[in-house]
């Protein structure tokens, strides 16, 4: 495989070290359309501020869209309370536990930001014993202590700190040198530079394009709704390029793009997956066919939304999904692969 995954990193790892939780997409979506003015890509935005990207090909009455999401999980500030801790409420499906201990970042909407600690309401086993250990991580039981010298709800207020504001989660990136990727979002970031790097591919090395194709950003995915709206009318195909889910009793692999045949949503589309296996075997990809149960993606999205569209999911293979994640960087590889060798076949 000639791809370049230094620069697949870079763009990773400048995406993830820009918070993005649903609803606070517009600097990272910034950062994209800076990175494809200077491949001179030109681009469109959707009215929820989604990323579309098209590139031309022989057949424009049938098109491919493949789509990641750039939003990821995150918090919102829910209240303060009488000592100067934050309540707050989850943004995206977290188990609670894996916030707790985690370093954050509380953004008012005049843009000042403020860092801070999630932790239960019982941290200390020093103080509460059995009952720090047995408390439930629920966010009710859980709060955020601001890095600031606040003693009641008056002196969090004076900060400018109010109902609403975004909570960002610390992402803790690393890459080792065996080419591991540790982070939080990883669902969806990985995919997301998996799609700026292909479609820079296919740019520089002027591949030919039998269908006209369209990459869709979505910043919404998380809560439901990402690409529920303005698909390229003449798309024909919709690929979810999303995590693929290891783990117990799942057959997905953290080196390999994983395709899902069925999620919470049902079924995907049994011929289109048939032609990204055979993609895969033909040109001797590593792969993974999975089914998962608790999952919904941006094609299940478009999909409820009504759109008449034969959908799929494929995406690299994503350790410890919507807690601190891990992949490596070859299934980041196999992904751009298969994406690059389908998007050039009729």
């Amino acid at each position: 495989m000639n791809y370049d995954k230094n620069s697949i990193l870079n763009t990773l790892k400048t995406i993830l070290s820009i918070p993005s939780p649903t609803g606070y997409t517009q600097s990272v979506i910034n950062y994209l359309k800076a990175e494809l003015n200077k491949m001179n890509i030109p681009y469109k935005t959707t009215n929820k501020g989604a990323l579309i990207v098209s590139l031309p090909g022989t057949n424009n009455e049938y098109q491919r869209t493949f789509t990641s999401h750039i939003d990821t999980l995150g918090a919102m500030v829910k209240g303060i309370k009488e000592n100067g801790a934050l309540s707050f409420l989850p943004i995206g499906g977290y188990m609670m536990s894996t916030l707790e201990g985690e370093n954050c970042t509380v953004t008012t909407l005049d843009g000042t930001s403020y860092s801070g600690t999630i932790q239960t309401t019982k941290p200390s086993v020093h103080i509460s014993g059995d009952d720090a250990r047995n408390l439930k991580r629920t966010p009710e039981n859980m709060e955020v202590i601001l890095d600031e010298k606040v003693f009641s709800k008056a002196d969090v207020e004076a900060l400018g700190i109010d109902v609403g504001d975004y909570i960002c989660i610390d992402t803790r990136t690393t890459v080792t040198e065996k080419e591991f990727i540790k982070s939080r979002y990883l669902d969806d970031k990985a995919s997301a530079s998996v799609l700026m790097y292909v479609i820079k591919y296919l740019h520089e090395n002027n591949v030919k394009l039998p269908y006209t194709t369209n990459f869709y950003i979505s910043n919404y995915e998380e809560v439901g709704h990402g690409s529920s709206a303005a698909l390229p009318e003449n798309t024909k195909e919709f690929i979810a390029v999303d995590m693929g889910a290891p783990g117990c009793d799942q057959n997905s692999s953290e080196y390999t793009v994983c395709i899902c045949a069925k999620d919470s949503s049902g079924p995907y589309d049994y011929d289109l997956r048939k032609k990204l296996v055979n993609t895969c075997k033909k040109n001797n990809i590593p792969y993974k066919i999975d089914i998962y149960p608790h999952y919904g993606s941006d094609a299940s999205a478009a999909l409820s939304a009504g759109w008449d569209v034969r959908a799929a999911l494929i995406g690299p293979g994503v350790f410890a999904s919507h807690a601190y994640e891990r992949t490596h960087i070859d299934a980041l590889l196999s992904t751009v692969d298969l994406m690059v060798k389908y998007i050039s076949e009729t």
